[in-house]
């Protein structure tokens, strides 16, 4: 799936466990927000496994995912690891046993300094920038360092506003991963059976619905992304703001002859 298919997906799923999220220490709207935010860019961070540096004449050129591409050398030179790691695109990061596990656990352990936690916020929030660009005016959230000021002002922010400890974070990492894997187990490139890719050589798991980019990838995105609007209103204390306002006009039309 693209980057904003993914995305989508994610923001859906964080969207829909907003009534749970609570269980998992997330309080107040701006650790809401932050919560879904969170899986929508972390939906993407699969595709960590592809990306690097190449030299073109005599200046270098990041390549790779929109997720290698974002924050140039510093994201690049990740990607280039992690695709090392985990034997190429669509391979260890999607193995949907592992990966989840192993990018949760990671976040685990950075969840308890507070430096590392505005980091891993800080890539969630400049993931979601990157795939919504789509949505989003002008280019800014494009530039590595529009993206990256950003990105760290509002991980900033959420580690400001929160006071303590941010024990979701895990959860919406592990949760997003888990979002970008069953998304590309829809098309028809397929994931790997967990632990088959150990060797170069998966064993492919695939619905076969539609291939990446195809018609009906932007029009279950496009549903996604209105599912995601829906549950937060809903799920959300935005619904304290926007019922009251709705609610006149919907008892004026079921009274009106």
């Amino acid at each position: 799936m693209l980057g904003h298919s993914h995305a989508m997906s994610g923001l859906a799923a964080g969207a829909a466990t907003l009534p749970w999220a609570g269980q998992v220490g997330v309080t107040g709207p701006v650790e809401q927000i932050a919560w879904v935010a969170a899986w929508g860019g972390f939906a993407m961070l699969p595709d960590l496994d592809q990306g690097g540096i190449h030299w073109r004449g005599v200046m270098p050129s990041a390549t790779g995912s929109t997720v290698a591409r974002m924050w140039g050398p510093i994201t690049t030179t990740l990607a280039s690891v992690v695709g090392k790691i985990a034997g190429g695109h669509r391979q260890g990061t999607h193995d949907l046993l592992l990966a989840p596990a192993i990018f949760g656990l990671l976040t685990v352990l950075a969840s308890h300094d507070p430096w590392a936690s505005m980091a891993v916020i800080a890539l969630g929030i400049g993931l979601a920038l990157q795939a919504l660009h789509v949505v989003i005016p002008g280019k800014v959230e494009q530039t590595v360092i529009g993206n990256l000021v950003i990105s760290v002002a509002g991980a900033w922010w959420v580690t400001g506003t929160a006071n303590h400890a941010l024990e979701w974070l895990p959860y919406a990492v592990a949760g997003g991963v888990v979002v970008h894997i069953l998304g590309d187990w829809l098309t028809v490139g397929g994931v790997p059976v967990p632990l088959t890719w150990v060797g170069g050589h998966s064993v492919r798991l695939s619905a076969s619905l539609f291939k990446t980019g195809a018609k009906p990838e932007h029009v279950l995105a496009t549903m996604f992304g209105i599912a995601a609007i829906v549950l937060v209103v809903v799920f959300s204390p935005l619904q304290g703001y926007v019922v009251p306002v709705i609610q006149p006009v919907l008892t004026s039309a079921h009274t009106s002859p």
